[in-house]
């Protein structure tokens, strides 16, 4: 019998799995989560589920309808530009006091992460995307670094819950911007390393709004 620390990380991994699956577009928006399905995919308990696609629910991932069960949440334009927004509210903050307490290190970090980041938007450029999800991470990473310095654990957190959600609309309904969103990014980091806030600002709005506008130009699953 598993132990109940063995019995947590079984769930935690589940949670980890499954909330990848959404963020990633393999669970589509809308695709309903029958338990019984899920629990062969998963390998974990009926009960484990439902206490994993209720924690997705209060995440805003999952939609709980009681006695019907579960869905993936629906994505809409509205709700894309309201990310979106957040997004740039909770970033440009960050962004401000990672440039004023940032050190070294904090810049070791950026150059690093953004040089993994251009390597792969390299290889996007060639047209090959079979290495999607990495160039994602590697974009997260970029954005996550250029905020690791701003000295709030809750911030950054907060951020990271945003971008995941932001991250779900890039991966169902956005494609590579090619060499406009690549610039945007060489322009942050330059920004970021002559801590040039007023200009990386104006940056980062560009790069939000770009990847907006991108999406709904789009034909994507987005609804009204």
């Amino acid at each position: 019998m598993l132990s109940d620390l063995a019995t947590e990380t079984v769930a935690e991994n589940s949670y980890k799995r499954i909330r990848a699956d959404i963020i990633f577009g393999r669970l589509a928006p809308g695709q309903k989560l029958k338990l019984e399905k899920l629990k062969e995919t998963y390998d974990t308990s009926v009960s484990t589920l439902r206490e994993i696609l209720n924690r997705l629910a209060s995440e805003g991932l999952v939609v709980a309808e009681g006695q019907r069960g579960f869905h993936v949440a629906p994505m809409s334009s509205t709700d894309l530009k309201e990310i979106a927004a957040l997004r740039l509210l909770l970033e440009t903050h960050a962004l401000e006091q990672s440039f004023e307490r940032g050190d070294v290190d904090w810049e070791a970090r950026l150059v690093s992460a953004h040089y993994k980041l251009a390597r792969m938007e390299s290889v996007m450029a060639s047209g090959d995307t079979s290495q999607t999800e990495d160039w994602k991470r590697y974009d997260w990473e970029f954005h996550q670094a250029l905020i690791s310095a701003c000295g709030s654990r809750l911030l950054m957190e907060t951020h990271a819950a945003i971008f995941d959600k932001y991250l779900r609309y890039q991966m169902v309904a956005l494609s590579y911007r090619g060499k406009i969103a690549a610039d945007e990014h060489k322009r942050l980091l330059d920004a970021a390393l002559e801590r040039d806030q007023k200009t990386a600002k104006k940056i980062l709005g560009l790069h939000i709004e770009g990847g907006v506008e991108h999406a709904l130009a789009r034909k994507s699953p987005l609804q009204d």
